[in-house]
């Protein structure tokens, strides 16, 4: 994390009380590390509120989900896995890090989990969104071990982190990217602490006139770049249709595409529809990248997006470079690429 300590150095000049803090802490706790060995069996509670105990350490593990897919390969067990969800051809992340992935068995989604092929990869451990709750069930009655997680929140993501590492023997490494979050998050506390909020429609990625609502990982997301999810008022926990008169009515300062978005700024710029938000009137309508993955869904780097919406929002708060350089700092890290050799802008 030599790059993320450094942009945290520099932010010592401006602030050197709260900023020196974090850095001695980091320090002193990656000084102070020491190993963190699993003892099996393990009993564990996952994100379900289920007690699962697994005898030993798990070798064969399958992923349904993209999410936990990700983890792994941040946590440097992708080597482990025997089976991945559906199409991960369109996840950039494998092919940059992992792409041994592409290559292993499909068991489904979480829309269409392929049951039968699960059980035939004999895994000795088995990660599931909360919803296939019913899979898990079945699963573990064939003597499969299951443990079931939820990150689509901020506290979700890190439970998440530390059930998986623990599961897995990798408590160190999982510490690791956690502490990274944790510092990432620390840096854009202190960067944004004086600044006002400004307001922010997030555009989802099948349709400008979806958007993210309260209970969702977007939320945090913009929070913590310094601004106001104005779809943070529909109390819901997914994405939620509105229509232009609502956008209008809530008149942000910015739009924000989802990294994934099927349409791109110059089609919203173009909007007739909005032709008279502020956000488009003042030609603020920007696109997360996607280069690597999606940072505004819950995966190991989501922080990275509040990092870079930040710098786009605050760049004399959070510059280019110092966001450049933590972002290359955690995919060299944890997943063993430079991001700056596919960055496009």
């Amino acid at each position: 994390m030599k790059k993320l300590l450094a942009a945290i150095l520099v932010l010592v000049v401006v602030c050197a009380t709260s900023c020196s803090s974090l850095t001695t802490k980091s320090t002193e706790e990656t000084a102070g590390a020491e190993a963190s060995d699993v003892t099996y069996p393990l009993t564990v509670t996952d994100q379900a509120g289920r007690e699962v105990t697994i005898e030993s350490e798990p070798h064969k593990l399958v992923s349904s989900y993209y999410i936990t897919s990700s983890l792994f390969i941040a946590l440097g067990i992708e080597d482990r896995m025997v089976g991945i969800e559906s199409n991960p051809e369109k996840r950039n992340i494998y092919s940059l890090s992992a792409p041994e992935l592409l290559d292993l068995p499909t068991v489904g989604s979480p829309k269409d989990f392929d049951f039968e092929a699960c059980v035939a990869l004999e895994p000795d451990l088995v990660v599931l969104p909360l919803r296939l709750s019913d899979v898990a069930d079945k699963l573990e009655k064939l003597d499969i071990d299951v443990i079931l997680v939820n990150p689509e929140n901020e506290a979700g993501l890190i439970t998440m982190t530390e059930l998986v590492s623990t599961a897995t023997n990798t408590v160190d490494r999982g510490n690791e990217l956690i502490d990274f979050i944790k510092n990432v998050k620390e840096l854009l506390t202190t960067s944004l602490g004086d600044v006002e909020p400004v307001t922010i429609y997030l555009a989802g990625n099948s349709d400008l006139l979806s958007t993210a609502s309260s209970g969702m990982y977007q939320s945090d997301m913009i929070a913590l770049a310094g601004g106001t999810n104005v779809g943070a008022e529909v109390d819901d926990t997914y994405w939620v249709e509105v229509s232009y008169e609502q956008v209008l009515a809530w008149n942000p300062e910015y739009i924000l595409l989802a990294a994934d978005a099927g349409y791109d700024v110059d089609s919203v710029l173009s909007d007739s529809g909005l032709a008279i938000c502020d956000a488009v009137v003042n030609g603020n309508v920007i696109k997360l990248p996607s280069e690597a993955e999606a940072w505004d869904s819950p995966v190991p780097g989501t922080v990275l997006g509040s990092l870079w919406l930040a710098s786009q929002l605050y760049p004399d708060k959070v510059t280019e470079e110092t966001c450049y350089d933590v972002i290359e700092d955690f995919y060299e890290t944890f997943y063993g690429f430079s991001y700056s050799s596919i960055r496009t802008a």
